[in-house]
């Protein structure tokens, strides 16, 4: 713990490091409902650096003074000049009101850290550590164990959604956070044969969910819609049979069809047959490949089930060929690096290669796969890539409008949303 600390505190070589790091801290702390903000500070362990004590505490003691007067108009929903000499790269514009669309979104995993401590202390069950004291829970997915952990953590958080009135509340809320984040349009990915059991069948826990989509895209005034995805750790003929549900559900809130979980499980081209029976029936096709896999397991996705975009599909930067295939035909990739470090895919947030794939011409969609194992929602991955990578607001823009039109939103609403993106870039 202490090393790491150490490495953070490293970075900050400059004043205006101190002078950002200040400012964010406020504008973070307005953002969460905060009024008043005590920062601890050991002078001591930066006086080498910055001209000695005294003159450390007289550089954050002006950077309280300068943060404290002007961050809280940007919580509020407008922007904010930052003060002149801040450093930050040339990015003065506020993630959270870049207009977005969030197209990698798991059912379960959106839930509120929150809202799982109620519903489990409501009825009495159990979680482990990793979703109480330790969270968020430190994952890997570089092998079998690691993955099973991370499985096992999903299914206990699943559980907890025992009454009609917890789908109600999760889709709610999925849609308040995507909101408060500046997404305009978010796909929710969920497999309903995880829930059928407790809600009455796959198809009662569909028209449940839809039923709930409806109504929060009307109370919460963001547009949403559902994509339904198959396991590729059960049988293909499962598939199928879910592949068959989601064309039933064609212009009724349903848009795509995916395929999730273990890509070392199974063979991705044995479920070929439940894609073709979507792609009929006018489904968007999106499976997860190009993750834990490599470029291989992206290139059956692309090749085998014909995919309109990738869930992840990161490491298709290793083929240079498949990545021009990508782009070439408009595939869309859904990335999630938060996710990918959570899961040792990359090492850290700066080995992300997104740089590379925007230089190559793809399109992308930044998600937050599952924010209750990874603590991170979709402002989250904007922001986190823009400080790894030291993105301008003219690429993150371009990030949003790829999220955009890689959607499944009506066009009018695309146009719409892209020129608040012109605004939002020419402020």
């Amino acid at each position: 713990f202490q090393r790491l600390y150490d490495v953070a505190r490293s970075v900050l070589r400059t004043e205006d490091d101190v002078r950002r790091l200040v400012l964010e801290a406020a504008q973070d702390d307005v953002r969460d409902g905060g009024r008043w903000l005590e920062i601890q500070v050991d002078p001591s362990g930066y006086a080498a650096r910055f001209g000695g004590i005294t003159a450390f505490t007289d550089l954050v003691l002006d950077a309280v003074a300068d943060a404290s007067a002007t961050p809280c108009r940007e919580a509020r929903g407008t922007r904010d000049r930052q003060p002149q000499g801040l450093g930050l790269m040339g990015n003065h514009a506020s993630i959270e009101g870049l207009p977005k669309a969030h197209l990698h979104l798991h059912f379960t995993g959106s839930m509120r850290h929150t809202t799982l401590l109620e519903l489990a202390e409501r009825d009495g069950h159990h979680l482990p550590d990793a979703l109480v004291e330790d969270w968020p829970p430190r994952l890997s997915g570089a092998d079998e164990k690691g993955w099973f952990r991370f499985q096992r953590l999903y299914d206990v958080a699943r559980s907890v959604l025992r009454l009609e009135e917890d789908v109600r509340r999760l889709v709610r809320e999925a849609a308040e956070d995507d909101k408060r984040d500046g997404s305009r349009w978010l796909e929710i990915q969920v497999d309903p044969s995880g829930y059928a059991a407790r809600f009455g069948g796959a198809t009662a826990f569909t028209d449940l969910v839809l039923d709930a989509v409806r109504e929060s895209s009307r109370d919460v005034g963001i547009g949403m819609a559902v994509v339904i995805a198959a396991n590729r750790t059960r049988h293909p003929l499962d598939a199928r049979t879910l592949a068959r549900l989601a064309a039933q559900y064609v212009g009724r809130g349903v848009v795509g069809f995916g395929l999730s979980n273990d890509e070392r499980r199974g063979s991705t081209r044995d479920f070929a047959p439940a894609f073709r029976i979507a792609e009929q029936a006018g489904l968007l096709l999106t499976p997860h490949g190009g993750e834990l896999l490599g470029p291989d397991s992206a290139r059956v996705c692309v090749e085998e089930l014909r995919a309109d975009r990738l869930g992840h599909g990161i490491r298709a930067v290793e083929d240079p060929d498949l990545l021009d295939l990508i782009v070439s035909r408009g595939i869309a990739l859904e990335v999630c690096p938060v996710s990918n470090v959570a899961l040792g895919v990359y090492s850290d947030l700066s080995s992300v290669p997104l740089p590379e794939l925007m230089a190559a011409g793809a399109t992308i969609a930044l998600g937050s796969d599952d924010p209750l194992l990874f603590g991170s929602r979709l402002a989250g991955q904007y922001a986190t890539m823009r400080a790894a990578h030291e993105l301008t607001d003219v690429q993150l823009a371009d990030l949003a409008r790829s999220s955009i039109r890689a959607s499944r939103a009506a066009e009018d609403d695309k146009s719409t949303w892209l020129g608040e993106i012109d605004e939002w870039l020419g402020q």
